[in-house]
């Protein structure tokens, strides 16, 4: 599990945590390549918790990290080099989901993290073959983040969401005289492209 366990130790070894489970498609041994690791996480104070993460997984150089904007529950969501995309679910603290990105110079960073993190989790999707999911998930993403962007089209496929996406946020950081990192993007974009890739991986091997 490499990374995946490890950050998952981290949590395990922090005295307000009751419990760290593996959950979701690795857990049932259907995950994809790119498939995330999803973790639940029972905590006893969870206030606690939340402002330690940034820290506990700091040691990893984690290439994002995010407090999900779209969850029903809180849910902080990793990405790692390789890429290994690491989502720590925290099912008893509800939450409202955001409304759509607003875009200024201040959250164009977060957009890029938001965007990149979605995107490789709808890689794995496709790799699964959920080609309805990957569809829908794409006119949320039109909604959410793309048209704020300035990206009216709704795109049909995630080769076309990343073109317009790219095309949005480089006339943006000329705007604003400013450029986000670029590793995620790095990591994530050869995927997006590497369709005869895809197939199904055993759960239990690392990503």
């Amino acid at each position: 599990m490499g990374i995946a366990e490890d950050v998952a130790g981290v949590l395990r070894a922090h005295p307000a945590v009751r419990g760290v489970e593996l959950v979701g498609s690795r857990a049932r041994g259907t995950a994809a390549l790119s498939s995330d690791w999803d973790f639940a996480v029972t905590v006893d104070d969870f206030g606690q918790v939340a402002a330690d993460l940034p820290g506990l997984v700091a040691a990893f150089d984690p290439l994002a990290a995010q407090w999900d904007p779209l969850g029903e529950c809180a849910s902080y969501l990793l990405v790692f080099a390789g890429p290994v995309k690491v989502d720590l679910l925290f099912r008893d603290v509800p939450r409202r989901p955001a409304g759509p990105w607003r875009i200024g110079p201040d959250t164009l960073r977060a957009v890029d993290v938001h965007f990149w993190d979605w995107i490789l989790w709808l890689v794995s999707k496709r790799q699964r073959g959920m080609g309805d999911r990957v569809r829908g998930e794409l006119l949320t993403m039109s909604g959410q983040l793309l048209r704020p962007l300035g990206v009216q089209a709704v795109p049909t496929s995630l080769e076309e969401a990343v073109t317009r996406y790219v095309r949005a946020r480089d006339r943006l950081e000329t705007r604003y005289g400013q450029r986000v990192p670029r590793r995620l993007e790095a990591e994530v974009l050869p995927l997006v492209h590497a369709r005869e890739g895809d197939h199904y991986r055993p759960s239990r091997l690392g990503s």
